[in-house]
């Protein structure tokens, strides 16, 4: 039997619908320890990079189980392809290779629908290379975006389904772990940008200011969309809530922990900023608030339907030595405790979303690639 291609959204369903088989990574331990696939169920992975395929044939082939389907994953696609061919030599069979490699994995958008019984519907986009979560809110023939990643295409072909046009794009803060979508979707559908001045008031390109207070809503009604001004994680931080139920939080609120206030270079001042939140916005939310997180940790954060959203009152509950915290100062050598230093590229990711810098679509996908570092309890000393 041929070696044969899948592509991400394959691997997403095989992987969400427990298929057993093996994951090949054959790239090198550096790049597979920094960024490899995960899912919410285990799974078969092995490790043998392509190298020791050449190098030493027989002796790596030895190290890959039969018995299961074989998907490999490579970088770029060449690498898995030409491995699928030596299993193949050596009496594997029912082996396929990953298209466009470990970057389409990055890039996939996984959309489920998140709320039940209403006149509307609210998408979360989960990306599950990056442990992100973005989010479309659907009424009638129109659409608002919530934080939406560089892979537009995936979102244009989403509304053209449904036959709608997209209205605004809205950011909760200037990105810093990925690359927005906002820019280019703006200039590709007219879409309106929505953004937090504080963070945006570099940008190179034109936004309305997303202010404490102010209310979106689609041109014929439904729900509506208020903005709420929530800094720490960085001076403009916002959350949007949807029909006084949904919350979208951006890097302010996770499900498992609190956004980390120090990305910026001062991790004192934004630490006072988000304890102030904490204390006088988040807490009072009633219990039932839906909190809708921009990341992830684990998938074990994911509900049955592996859907990323929780009731506030559960998300004070999980995070009750964080909520609990009732001076600043004790809240500050949380943050100290668990600083570490962010990655290198997140400064260019920034200067990227302000529109201040350019950089081609092959550098894009190396800058974005990797799970986020968002989350202050992730963080730990090195």
């Amino acid at each position: 039997m041929p070696v044969t291609p899948y592509d991400a959204a394959d691997l997403f369903e095989w992987l969400t619908t427990k298929e057993d088989l093996l994951l090949l990574d054959v790239r090198n331990d550096e790049e597979f320890g920094r960024f490899k696939v995960e899912g919410p169920y285990p799974f078969d992975m092995v490790n043998v990079p392509y190298m020791e395929f050449i190098e030493h044939e027989s002796e790596s082939v030895a190290r890959v189980p039969k018995g299961k389907p074989i998907k490999i994953v490579c970088a770029k696609e060449g690498s898995a392809k030409f491995v699928g061919e030596i299993l193949e030599n050596h009496g594997y069979d029912n082996i396929a290779y990953l298209t466009k490699g470990i970057v389409s994995w990055g890039n996939l958008l996984a959309p489920i629908r998140v709320n039940d019984g209403n006149d509307y519907d609210l998408f979360q986009f989960r990306r599950p290379g990056k442990a992100s979560c973005s989010y479309g809110l659907v009424f009638g023939k129109e659409m608002m975006l919530f934080d939406p990643s560089k892979s537009i295409a995936a979102y244009r072909a989403f509304a053209e389904e449904r036959g709608c046009a997209i209205l605004h794009t809205f950011e909760t803060h200037r990105q810093a772990d990925y690359i927005s979508g906002s820019q280019p979707l703006s200039q590709a559908t007219g879409a309106q940008i929505m953004a937090p001045e504080p963070d945006f008031k570099e940008a190179r390109f034109p936004y309305t200011p997303a202010k404490d207070g102010d209310i979106y809503a689609f041109t014929d009604g439904g729900p509506e969309v208020k903005v709420m001004h929530t800094p720490g994680h960085t001076p403009g931080s916002t959350c949007y809530l949807i029909d006084d139920t949904y919350l979208i939080t951006g890097d302010t609120v996770f499900i498992y922990s609190i956004g980390r206030p120090d990305l910026g270079g001062m991790a004192e001042a934004w630490s006072q900023m988000l304890f102030n939140t904490m204390t006088g916005i988040l807490k009072p939310l009633p219990e039932s608030t839906q909190v809708l997180p921009g990341h992830y940790m684990d998938w074990k954060e994911a509900d049955e339907n592996l859907i990323f959203m929780a009731p506030m009152g559960e998300v004070k509950k999980i995070n009750k030595d964080i909520y609990g915290i009732t001076e600043e100062a004790v809240f500050y050598d949380f943050i100290k405790s668990n600083i570490r230093k962010q990655p290198e590229e997140y400064a260019t990711i920034r200067e990227i979303n302000a529109g201040l810098k350019e950089v081609d679509e092959e550098q894009q996908d190396v800058l974005d690639l990797g799970k986020n570092e968002c989350a202050a309890s992730q963080m730990q000393k090195k």
